[in-house]
């Protein structure tokens, strides 16, 4: 057939657009579903949020994932349509649920979006390294400690240490500080800010090696204490660390995001003490 006229020549182009449009407009809405169930269609943008959701998780997108996510997007939507048919959405319990559940969604989303807006820093991470780097750096002590209650106890130990008894044994039979005890008494690396001060005080006055000439009073009781050995505090890398300090701070800004929240709330509410 041949279109003599621009007349007849641009009805036809309309007439075929219109064709077109008419045959792809279903199709493309087809494209946006996964499928029907019982006539109902299923949106695909339902996988994509399952998918979401898992990498959320931390789990990697893999085929198996995303096929897992297909086949339980179209079982939610059976189980939903069943539960709809049999009325249990009407449920006053059901509804309450569903209402908390559209909270924790809201809540959910508004800390994420206070994450994203505010985002911890390379820069303020090594400020908070630098802070903690500072306060580790120094000597660090290894002691073995017996802990008994009575002076007289400890003087006497002191006695059988210095006339050959091995203060490992001493500290498995006679220390009332289980912990240590089982490890004759080792405490292994720590700075002297770890223990109380007359503990730490006597520590930094011995040698390698030595031991205290007389018990040292506590709140604990008395301490015989042996110098082990001495060491510069290590403290691991920025790098190490950086994901761990991140995380930290980015708890603190969200906590403090939340107490502003409740300071500027309207409520004659009074909440617990924390």
């Amino acid at each position: 057939m041949k279109l003599k006229t621009p007349a007849a020549r641009a009805a036809f182009v309309l007439a075929a657009a219109a064709l077109v449009a008419a045959t792809t407009t279903p199709l493309a809405a087809m494209a946006q579903n996964l499928t029907t169930v019982n006539g109902k269609a299923v949106p695909k943008a339902r996988v994509d949020t399952l998918v979401q959701q898992a990498t959320r998780a931390g789990q990697p997108v893999t085929p198996e994932l995303e096929t897992q996510a297909r086949d339980q997007v179209v079982l939610r939507e059976i189980f939903v349509q069943e539960a709809t048919r049999k009325g249990i959405g009407a449920s006053k319990d059901v509804a309450a649920q569903m209402a908390l559940a559209r909270e924790s969604i809201l809540i959910r989303e508004l800390f994420d979006d206070y994450r994203k807006k505010n985002p911890v820093t390379d820069e303020a991470a090594k400020v908070e390294y630098d802070k903690f780097k500072a306060q580790a750096t120094g000597t660090e002590y290894r002691a073995r400690h017996i802990l008994v209650d009575k002076e007289d106890d400890a003087k006497a130990l002191i006695v059988q240490i210095k006339g050959g008894a091995k203060f490992e044994d001493l500290a498995k039979k006679s220390s009332k500080d289980t912990g240590s005890a089982e490890n004759g008494g080792d405490l292994d690396f720590a700075k002297p800010e770890s223990y109380v001060p007359e503990f730490s005080s006597a520590l930094q006055k011995l040698k390698k090696g030595e031991l205290t000439e007389a018990p040292v009073k506590s709140q604990f009781g008395y301490h015989v204490i042996r110098l082990e050995d001495t060491r510069e505090a290590t403290f691991p890398g920025f790098d190490d660390v950086k994901a761990q300090i991140k995380q930290r701070l980015e708890q603190a800004r969200l906590q403090a995001y939340q107490e502003e929240l409740r300071s500027k709330a309207k409520t004659d509410y009074q909440f617990s003490a924390r």
